[in-house]
């Protein structure tokens, strides 16, 4: 994990359902609310308009982490609770909460791994003009709040969308939403539009 974390510095050196209450969140690197409204008012506004070039396979996942566990793998075992893997790195049991919906899970296959800043969205807010090797860190970031488990169907809802086209379904979790957003969008020097800048402020007035 330490090479893989160096290499993601070298890369970048400058750098609704009714409320209950949230899940704690284990990615690392979430800022106070006061820091990441500092920084989404330092955020680029852009128009962001689609060019029609991105491809998935620009963001290469799943890349090994740590030991013989691969980015997803890495993000199940760091999230889940009592998560026991096989050789292999696969979970052979756990239990999952999705911090977005609250809801619980036993199986590996119920859970995706959501980027909180989709690949598309990073795509078109600047990360066209990087190369391959800062899209592959960015897709496997796990030293911010970039990976996170969630429940499948919430996060295949969720798509590329930004916060002005979708928001969790725990309004609870509004806060902890933006203040992550925020931080890798800042982190990565990604543009956001006027639309997702609102949806944001309105988010952050709920912490």
């Amino acid at each position: 994990m330490m090479i893989f974390t160096l290499a993601l510095a070298a890369l970048f050196p400058a750098a609704a359902v009714l409320a209950a209450p949230a899940p704690m969140p284990t990615p690392p690197g979430i800022p106070s609310a006061t820091t990441a409204r500092t920084a989404l008012a330092s955020l680029t506004v852009s128009t962001n308009p689609d060019d029609g070039l991105y491809e998935r396979d620009l963001f290469p996942t799943w890349i090994t982490i740590e030991g013989t566990c691969n980015t997803r793998e890495y993000v199940l075992k760091r999230d889940g609770t009592s998560v026991v893997v096989g050789s292999d790195c696969y979970p052979t049991s756990g239990t999952w909460t999705s911090p977005y919906d609250g809801g619980k899970w036993t199986a590996p296959a119920d859970v995706d791994i959501d980027h909180m800043v989709p690949l598309k969205n990073a795509w078109i807010s600047g990360a066209n003009k990087w190369t391959t090797a800062q899209r592959q860190a960015f897709a496997n970031d796990v030293t911010r709040p970039q990976l996170w488990a969630v429940t499948d169907n919430v996060n295949q809802s969720k798509g590329d969308k930004s916060p002005d086209a979708w928001k969790p379904p725990l309004s609870s979790f509004y806060c902890v939403y933006a203040r992550s957003w925020i931080q890798v969008k800042s982190y990565y020097k990604l543009s956001i539009t006027s639309a997702e800048k609102s949806a944001l402020t309105s988010m952050l007035n709920t912490c």
